[in-house]
């Protein structure tokens, strides 16, 4: 049986994927914070849908929560199969009223929350000669919106991070690939926080409402029939997992696009053709190791 890892499983696309991934037959670790207490009822609902499903704790922003808790996994395990970083907070404001410390919370669970979790998992992969990792990012990671400025620049930056963890894991038989889910009614919007330089905000005049307007479309729009199923992005985590090892694509996009399909099959040749120009073609090559 494999297992995966799913962080951020305390609802929407990660609490959906654990029971997806349960019922077709993986072994799932669902984590997420306060399993215990704010979140008790979260985890009986998963660990009640499948006995495939165990819940741990993990904050990802947290350097020894990260180590304690796929340490417990490998011990158990042996191994780590699939890792899905799918934990993830978004900021909605006037970008430049955003104070540094906000950008750093965000690039906190978003990059770095990411990089920890790979980082305690690729040694046992590498060391298997096989594992996937598969990181949410969004169309904000490929087009910039406006008042997502920090919560683009934390998807941009995790972008940049998997491309080159894809081609540098390539030999080992480890893929690392991003899916890039655009507006999806989760509780991401939960997440948002008001800007602190209220100094700031104060000098926009006319303008000072046009993100809690865009915010309040975004709500509505959600509450509406037009409103994508989260369940696509599950299924879609679902689809790389099942599919053969050394055919997956390094990006896959889910829900409304906004141009992003077309970005991503017009870069990534480009991308790919980086390859040969730095003589690295016949050295990242999957399995090569």
């Amino acid at each position: 049986m494999k297992n995966v890892v799913i962080t951020g499983s305390s609802s929407g696309f990660g609490f959906l994927a654990a029971k997806a991934f349960a019922e077709k037959g993986y072994a799932v670790w669902a984590t997420m914070r306060n399993a215990d207490s704010t979140n008790s009822s979260r985890k009986r609902e998963l660990e009640d849908a499948s006995k495939n499903i165990r819940v741990i704790e993990m904050d990802v922003a947290q350097d020894a929560s990260v180590a304690t808790a796929i340490g417990h996994v490998i011990a158990e395990d042996g191994k780590v199969d699939v890792l899905i970083n799918n934990a993830g907070i978004m900021y909605i404001g006037h970008t430049e009223a955003y104070g540094v410390s906000q950008v750093h919370e965000q690039m906190n669970v978003n990059l770095y929350g990411a990089i920890r979790t790979m980082q305690a998992v690729l040694p046992s992969m590498r060391k298997a000669g096989s594992g996937l990792i598969i990181n949410t990012s969004s169309t904000a990671g490929r087009v910039a919106y406006p008042y997502f400025g920090t919560y683009g620049a934390t998807k941009f930056a995790l972008e940049a991070y998997s491309q080159s963890l894809h081609y540098e894991m390539a030999p080992y038989g480890v893929e690392v690939v991003v899916v890039e889910p655009g507006p999806f009614p989760t509780n991401l919007i939960d997440s948002i926080r008001p800007e602190a330089r209220k100094d700031v905000t104060e000098e926009y005049g006319p303008l000072k409402d046009v993100p809690s307007n865009m915010l309040k479309f975004f709500v509505e729009f959600f509450r509406s029939d037009a409103a994508p199923d989260n369940q696509l992005v599950a299924n879609a985590y679902l689809a790389l997992a099942d599919a053969k090892q050394g055919t997956r694509p390094m990006r896959t996009q889910v829900g409304i696009d906004h141009g992003v399909r077309e970005i991503n099959r017009l870069t990534q040749p480009i991308q790919d053709s980086l390859l040969k120009e730095l003589n690295l073609d016949t050295v990242l090559t999957f399995g090569n190791s």
